[in-house]
């Protein structure tokens, strides 16, 4: 079991309604984590669904949802970004 600290942005913040929270998780990666997450249902669900565009950082760098992480890292979601 792994101890991480989840920081939502943007959107999903706003549709999560809490800005970071702590999660105890038997995740190894991103995704895991996100499909974690999203099988607790309500807010996380509608938030983290797959299918819609959400991107992941692992300790403040942007990652695939394929990469590890370990006990006491920070993982961010956040939607796309544009720029203009």
């Amino acid at each position: 079991m792994k101890r991480v600290n989840v920081r939502y942005f943007a959107s999903v913040r706003e549709a999560m309604g809490v800005e970071r929270e702590t999660v105890q998780t038997e995740a190894n990666s991103l995704g895991e984590l996100r499909d974690e997450l999203i099988a607790r249902g309500g807010s996380h669900a509608s938030a983290l669904m797959r299918g819609r565009p959400i991107r992941m950082a692992l300790d403040q760098v942007m990652r695939p949802e394929d990469m590890a992480f370990t006990d006491g890292s920070e993982v961010a979601f956040f939607p796309p970004v544009t720029g203009g």
